[in-house]
């Protein structure tokens, strides 16, 4: 084998790498050593640094194909690439210190976008609260009462303590008088609940000024009302819709608003009881659907009570009232469904307002009291057809359900008969239920 075979893996191999076809020239035997960097341009300059005149990697390539500096070109290009940091650093120093830039200048918007800052949230506030208005407290507790009428007996006694701790003058009381009647005759079906209000207010508020306590401002409010009802009976629809609201607060106000006497016992307000019956003559005198469908609410909320009143005072004002009634029926323009509602007025105050005396009742019989099966519950069949005690074809079922409900009335709670059945076994059972209970027994023990 030849000795100078050298076994190193590629000896021998040379790779022609594509050159230049300027460059190409005799190679002799003294360029084996120029090696692949000879060849190359110098690598691309880190971008931190700032750029250098091209001549100096153009002068690094013409060293490194010169033969006489052959062995100073691979310093040159490395120190070509790679400047003194002590360079870069000045530099920048020349860069920061030629910027026109500051840290102060006004913020740059191009043109046509809408500059647009949200409100501070807390420009109103005092460290970022601040109590709610007496408007907005008394609109919220309005708005938890119509919303849930059945906590006001819980919750009437709070609101009446919140109240008393921000109501203490008399523009404040005269605020809050304002409000709950305007917020009582706008919201729908709050006259109830606002006039329940107004009595607990009238008794439990603190603040009473010269000008009047709770419940004189709030008839003072009522009566600047009542003195335009002559107008509002013939004013537009929007006009009428408030009046009626006021009419029907106005109502029950009187139904409970209570003013305390000497004597312990508490009254109605006499001057609301003068107030209503103008008011319903008002109603009557413009016969038209809106005004007879107020005065027939108004009646059925409070006829009895009026009645009675009236009555005991010697007045005849219900008697002139169904007389306007009648006549309204005989000469009026009203519609059918107006009309049948005057009509079942009329016969709602012959019957005495519904009421039946203690005596009526205990003569009462199917025949000459048609109120008789009033009171009794009813039933359904298979089919959902209704049925009472009234109904003759159904006698004996109604009477047959009402025994299966007395029987099931006498089990206790568990469905167990709360009869003793001790009281009732006689000798012959007791005796076998003793056996029973001694055979069981001995089975037990074997």
């Amino acid at each position: 084998m030849n000795e100078n075979f050298d076994r190193a893996p590629g000896a021998g191999r040379t790779r022609n790498l594509p050159t230049d076809p300027g460059l190409l020239r005799p190679v002799g035997d003294s360029d084996t050593n120029i090696t692949l960097f000879n060849q190359r341009e110098p690598l691309r300059q880190p971008r931190a640094y700032p750029s250098f005149p091209e001549n100096n990697s153009s002068t690094a390539i013409e060293t490194g194909i010169g033969g006489e500096k052959r062995q100073n070109k691979p310093q040159q290009s490395a120190n070509a690439n790679s400047p003194p940091a002590s360079i870069g650093c000045n530099d920048v120093d020349t860069l920061v210190k030629s910027s026109k830039l500051s840290a102060s200048a006004p913020e740059f918007v191009p043109t046509g976008i809408n500059q647009y800052e949200d409100p501070p949230i807390y420009d109103d506030y005092e460290d970022g609260y601040s109590e709610p208005t007496l408007a907005d407290m008394v609109t919220d507790f309005l708005f938890h009462l119509s919303s849930s009428p059945g906590t006001f007996d819980s919750d009437v006694e709070y609101i009446a303590s919140m109240l008393n701790s921000r109501v203490n003058t008399e523009e404040l009381l005269q605020e809050l008088v304002e409000l709950i009647y305007t917020e009582s005759t706008a919201i729908p079906n709050f006259s109830y609940t606002g006039a329940r209000l107004c009595n607990y207010l009238s008794h439990h508020l603190i603040v009473s000024p010269s000008s009047g306590n709770f419940r004189q401002l709030l008839l003072q409010r009522c009566r600047t009302e009542y003195e335009q009802r002559d107008v509002a009976v013939r004013g537009d629809l929007e006009t009428q819709r408030k009046f009626h609201s006021f009419v029907l607060f106005l109502g029950e106000l009187y139904l409970h608003l209570e003013i305390k006497s000497g004597k312990g016992t508490p009254n109605r307000a006499e001057i609301l009881l003068s107030g209503l019956n103008e008011l319903l003559i008002s109603l009557l005198s413009n016969p038209v659907d809106a005004n007879l469908i107020c005065a027939v609410k108004l009646l059925k909320l409070t006829g009895s009570v009026l009645d009675d009143a009236w009555k005991e005072r010697g007045k005849p004002h219900m008697e002139q009232l169904i007389q306007r009634i009648e006549t309204v029926l005989l000469d009026a323009t009203c519609s059918r469904d107006v009309r049948q509602m005057l009509l079942k007025l009329v016969e709602l105050r012959s019957s005495d307002w519904g009421r039946v005396c203690a005596a009526a009742a205990s003569n009462a019989t199917p025949d000459n009291d048609p109120n008789y099966y009033m009171n009794e519950p009813t039933f359904y069949t298979e089919d959902g057809t209704p049925f009472t005690a009234a109904d003759p074809e159904y006698a004996e079922k109604y009477q047959e359900i009402l025994d299966k409900q007395d029987y099931f009335n006498d089990c206790g709670e568990n469905g167990t008969d709360v009869y003793d059945f001790e009281d009732e076994m006689d000798s012959e059972i007791e005796e076998a239920y003793e056996s029973f209970c001694l055979e069981s027994e001995r089975k037990r023990q074997q």
